[in-house]
């Protein structure tokens, strides 16, 4: 018996005396004239997870605050919202350069040529550096080797620069260079999504000009990349550089961005203000009290990727664990998931089992999503739109085909 499909999980007895046409007598149709024996299957949402670490003098107690929090971070990550987990971890820090006009007229310039957006080693138990640059989920040491990975130190950079670091990592040739060779190559993968996670109690002050155009001055009242910004590689920029990265195949990269970094407590804010401590005056964000600086270029990347800045939130607090689990909310949720055996998305029902136990159930002729076929090795993907857009808390994702045998 043929297949049928005009009508919203009609019975196929129904469909028949409708008289509805069947897609299976379509020119080149890819629908089966028999229910396939095995069921279509979502396969494991593959991400890679790249933290950028402010390693500058300030920063000891921040990267220990994310390290004690990893535990709850992970456990998040791996249930996964309804779909099995795939993801895997790097670590390159904010140092790209530094530059600072000395009281003597002197502009020294200092360069950090093992980080410039290098993935930095893993370290062994003995806190030795090893040739492992990333880490897989299902690593069973995953949880002691990340804590030990965010522990990036306090001797790096002064002039942060987290948004070239990124460009470097992935949006250069660093990013296909092997690992072998000092490269990032093989980090990221087909099929994946990139989540970054900016940690930083500074603002950025990134350029891609060598020499950076931009000068640390002797004055702590004064932030300077904020008062030299006009000079700076624009936010915009970047996000067009990240919004357009591309796998091996040329299929378009999603991309994720959180920060935490230097914005107001209470509404996340980005707004200059001062502190004087004895006779020395230093810069801050106002409401953030441990800041050295006003993050507006950071609060406006984390704005260009989710205008209600959920994937923003302040390095003042003092305790990082809901912020991380926040972000891995953000890592778990996909908008699209791939699919192997669907004959065609004409037949499929997808259902979504909401937090609350509903079921939501999506269809394409109902415009609940779209459909992307597969190309050469690369799976299709269903992208959930309307009312079947995916939410923190889904708990299952399930495709069935309407069919009869």
């Amino acid at each position: 018996m043929k297949l049928h499909t005009c009508a919203h999980l009609m019975s196929l007895s129904a469909l028949l005396a409708l008289g509805c046409h069947s897609p299976v007598d379509d020119e080149g149709s890819t629908v089966p004239d028999a229910c396939e024996a095995t069921p279509p299957v979502v396969a494991p949402q593959k991400t890679d997870i790249l933290f950028v670490i402010d390693n500058s003098g300030s920063m000891r107690e921040e990267q220990q605050g994310i390290a004690t929090e990893l535990p709850a971070f992970l456990a998040a990550l791996k249930e996964g919202s309804g779909v099995a987990q795939d993801f895997r971890v790097g670590v390159i820090t904010t140092s790209v350069y530094q530059r600072q006009l000395l009281g003597d007229g002197v502009d020294l310039i200092r360069s950090f040529p093992d980080q410039e957006g290098k993935l930095q080693p893993v370290r062994d138990e003995s806190n030795q550096p090893t040739a492992e640059r990333f880490i897989e989920s299902s690593d069973p040491l995953l949880l002691p080797k990340f804590q030990r990975l965010v522990d990036q130190g306090t001797s790096g950079s002064g002039q942060e620069s987290p948004f070239e670091a990124v460009r470097l990592a992935v949006a250069s040739p660093l990013a296909a260079q092997p690992l072998a060779e000092g490269g990032n190559g093989g980090f990221l993968r087909d099929d994946a999504r990139l989540l970054v996670v900016v940690v930083s109690d500074e603002e950025d002050c990134s350029s891609k000009e060598r020499p950076p155009p931009v000068f640390l001055g002797q004055d702590t009242a004064v932030d300077s990349c904020t008062a030299q910004g006009d000079k700076l590689t624009p936010v915009s920029e970047y996000y067009q550089a990240f919004q357009g990265l591309r796998d091996s195949r040329g299929a378009s990269r999603e991309v994720l961005w959180a920060t935490i970094g230097p914005v107001a407590l209470t509404d996340k804010r980005a707004e200059l203000t001062t502190e004087t401590v004895g006779d020395t005056t230093y810069v801050r964000n106002v409401d953030c009290p441990t800041s050295y600086g006003p993050g507006y270029r950071q609060s406006d990347m984390a704005k260009a990727f989710d205008a209600t800045r959920a994937n923003l939130d302040s390095i003042c607090k003092p305790s990082y664990q809901q912020t991380l689990l926040d972000i891995a909310d953000l890592a778990t949720v996909a908008q699209s998931v791939a699919v192997v055996n669907l004959p065609d998305p004409r037949l499929a029902v997808v259902n979504v089992t909401r937090a609350d136990g509903s079921v939501q159930t999506c269809t394409a002729a109902n415009g609940d999503f779209r459909y992307e076929p597969p190309s050469g090795d690369r799976s299709a993907r269903i992208f959930f739109l309307g009312p079947c857009l995916r939410r923190v808390g889904d708990t299952k994702v399930e495709v069935k085909v309407l069919c009869a045998g």
